[in-house]
């Protein structure tokens, strides 16, 4: 009986031991799947290359030649000049420098009000938006339709909205309502930049109410009804909760609208007919006439230039110091 119960026992164990270890799969390792997230990555990166780079880089070649109308044939006929639009275009003394000059305040005056007001906007309205409540989808909707409107539609109707004898806004406050005494012209004077704004704002707080709505999904409700039983009001929790809970999102949309509103071009070009009066005379538009209307493409690169630089160095301090103060925080 003994030998009849241990001679299948070996019988396994030698089938076992015979029996090549089974371990993990090893997944194949080829040229084809090394390269598989490059080819991916590759229509992306000939994309970036030349919608972004290649024109970056003959941008700045373009500063450094003195390419006018004489020359606009043959860029090889264009002589080497160097720094020297950037000398002319950065020269404060020079008339060319005082025009920038002034185009650079009136632009970032503009682009400061038009991210307040776009940010105070949205945030409002993200806020009185986040309970539910009859006809909240439709609001919502309504809400982002400035948003969804192509840039050249929205703004070529404001443009027959501000003007001065068949404008609907002067029929309105004139006729209607009886607020102003004489039909005011709003695309020319000192009215046309708080157009310019209005505009602008318009077209992008419904971004800011997106972003910050879409924020406001991530804020626990066990932190209103905390501060709601310790006794905190609408403004104290808008101050001690939203806004805290929100600043991650906020860091980022204001960087974004910033840089948005700052290279501004289309909003300009289509309101006023690409020649902007003096008192709205975004940085983009003179950029934009000193390239295509006095044709020297020369002195419109190197601004173009400047532009950009300007930029990059905002952005970095910006996100230095946010960084920075996000670290104090934590």
């Amino acid at each position: 009986m003994a030998t009849s119960t241990t001679a299948p026992d070996a019988d396994r164990r030698e089938s076992r031991a015979g029996s090549p270890a089974r371990g993990p799969a090893r997944r194949p390792r080829g040229p084809r799947r090394s390269l598989l997230p490059y080819l991916l990555l590759a229509p992306a990166v000939v994309l970036e290359l030349a919608i972004h780079v290649i024109p970056m880089v003959v941008g700045v070649w373009m500063s450094l030649l003195e390419l006018t109308q004489f020359h606009i044939r043959d860029w090889s006929t264009a002589p080497f000049v160097g720094w020297e639009n950037y000398r002319a275009t950065l020269d404060l003394n020079s008339a060319a420098g005082k025009e920038l000059l002034h185009s650079f305040w009136i632009t970032l005056a503009y682009s400061l009000l038009s991210v307040g007001f776009a940010w105070l906007l949205g945030i409002s309205a993200a806020v009185v938006l986040q309970r539910p409540f009859r006809g909240r989808a439709i609001l919502r909707a309504l809400f982002l339709t400035p948003y969804a409107l192509p840039v050249y539609a929205a703004v070529i109707t404001w443009s027959f909205l501000l003007q001065r004898d068949t404008g609907l806004v002067n029929h309105v406050l004139v006729d209607q309502l009886g607020l102003l005494g004489e039909r005011p012209f709003w695309l020319i004077g000192d009215n046309s930049f708080w157009s310019l704004l209005v505009v602008s704002v318009w077209r992008n707080w419904p971004f800011a109410f997106l972003c910050l709505m879409a924020g406001l999904q991530n804020v626990p409700g066990e932190l209103y009804e905390a501060a709601a039983i310790d006794g905190a009001g609408f403004w104290r929790r808008l101050r001690s909760v939203t806004l805290p809970m929100l600043r991650p999102v906020n860091l980022v949309l204001l960087l974004v609208l910033f840089l948005w509103t700052f290279n501004d071009f289309n909003t300009p070009f289509v309101l006023f007919g690409g020649s902007a009066p003096e008192q709205a005379d975004l940085i983009s538009i003179h950029i934009y006439r000193s390239s295509f209307k006095t044709w020297d493409f020369g002195s419109g690169s190197a601004m173009s230039v400047a532009l950009l630089l300007f930029l990059l160095v905002v952005s970095a301090a910006y996100l230095l110091i946010t960084n920075r103060r996000r670290d104090d925080h934590a």
